[in-house]
């Protein structure tokens, strides 16, 4: 069971990384731009060592059902998070001039929301796998690169919100 809940993470995130990369494309050539980029390499280098450790250590460890349906949960808030932001969801900072943020979905009420399920869903996924230092050690990290990253987005949104 822990094999095939690694396959399912592992493919869902590389989904996300081909639906990202083509809105991105999309964005960009309707005349998008990027913001935040510089950070972007350490964002992803921190998710696949994320990933790859949690293969490392945990492909042989029994799974926490309790973790596993939180996970769950989580999941449902990102199908949330990505249909409400439709070709607007990536994995960059996309301003497309002319558009305000979104204030619908999740969006109602939390800023940031799929933050803030990346936040628990990291430390969730190691818990699941009974990973607690895991756990630790990146949900410290993602929170840091989190901080960042709404720190760099929310001056960008800043901006085109007092353009418009």
């Amino acid at each position: 069971m822990t094999l095939a809940f690694l396959i399912f993470l592992s493919l869902q995130r590389l989904s996300e990384l081909v639906i990202a990369k083509r809105n991105t494309q999309q964005l960009l050539l309707a005349g998008a731009y990027e913001v935040g980029a510089d950070h972007y390499p350490v964002m992803v280098a921190l998710h696949a060592s994320w990933l790859a450790s949690l293969w490392w250590f945990g492909h042989d460890r029994a799974l926490s059902i309790p973790f596993v349906v939180a996970f769950v949960a989580l999941q449902l808030g990102r199908v949330w998070v990505i249909a409400t932001l439709g070709r607007r969801w990536t994995t960059r900072i996309i301003i497309v001039p002319g558009e305000r943020p979104v204030t619908r979905g999740p969006f109602r009420f939390v800023r940031h929301p799929n933050y803030l399920i990346v936040a628990f869903e990291l430390p969730c996924v190691s818990l699941a796998l009974g990973l607690v230092w895991h756990a630790l050690l990146f949900g410290v990290l993602n929170l840091a690169m989190l901080a960042l990253r709404i720190r760099s987005e929310d001056r960008a949104f800043a901006v085109v919100t007092n353009a418009a």
